[in-house]
């Protein structure tokens, strides 16, 4: 990566952190995948119970696999015959991992979810939530960060999952009412009434959707 471009995402990193931290969460900066599998790992203790909603990111720095081949109770909803039973479980782990559609300068996350498992996990419930962002997805404010959930995130997400919603032909949000929608729900992250309970690690490379 451009050596300006490092310079510029680890001080607009610092930036967000501060934010993150004056909205009671805590923000962490890895300049790479492997730093950011490291401080992942600092942050679950072995034993944990952990799960987590579609986040591309987390596979993306190798922490899923790292997971599932540690010490950890990983819950894998993909692996379970029962997945709605395996959903409701993140209810009551210790960990919930994620990420996030879009992440402001100032601390704010944006997350747009179509079961809304997700969000619902974030907003309530899991001890602790673990989001992998990449600086790819740092937007100026919570206006910016809705349109790219919604116009870069969602399209994306809708193609992938083979989905027939107009933003899967066109690439950019029709605020349709497909029954195959999968922006049903919308959580703005702008606060969190619980100390060190939401960690976010910005990770200097482009994750996820």
């Amino acid at each position: 990566m451009n050596e300006n471009i490092v310079k510029r995402n680890q001080l607009l990193a610092q930036k967000v952190i501060k934010g993150l931290e004056s909205r009671n969460m805590s923000g962490y900066y890895a300049a790479d995948k492997d730093e950011a599998l490291k401080i992942a790992l600092e942050l679950i203790p072995e034993q944990a119970s952990v799960t987590m909603g579609g986040a591309m990111s987390a596979h993306e720095i190798g922490l899923v696999e790292a997971l599932k081949n540690g010490n950890y109770n990983f819950i894998d909803r993909d692996a379970e015959e029962d997945k709605r039973a395996a959903m409701l479980k993140a209810y009551d782990a210790d960990y919930f991992l994620t990420s996030a559609n879009a992440i402001t300068e100032d601390g704010v996350m944006v997350n747009i979810d179509g079961n809304s498992n997700r969000v619902s996990a974030i907003a309530q419930g899991p001890k602790h939530v673990i989001a992998i962002v990449g600086m790819n997805k740092v937007c100026d404010d919570v206006d910016g960060a809705m349109k790219r959930a919604r116009n870069v995130a969602a399209p994306i997400n809708a193609q992938r999952f083979g989905l027939s919603t107009p933003c899967a032909k066109t690439g950019s949000c029709m605020n349709c009412k497909s029954p195959d929608t999968i922006c049903c729900q919308f959580l703005i992250t702008r606060y969190s009434r619980h100390e060190g309970r939401i960690h976010v690690i910005l990770v200097n490379d482009s994750l996820g959707f």
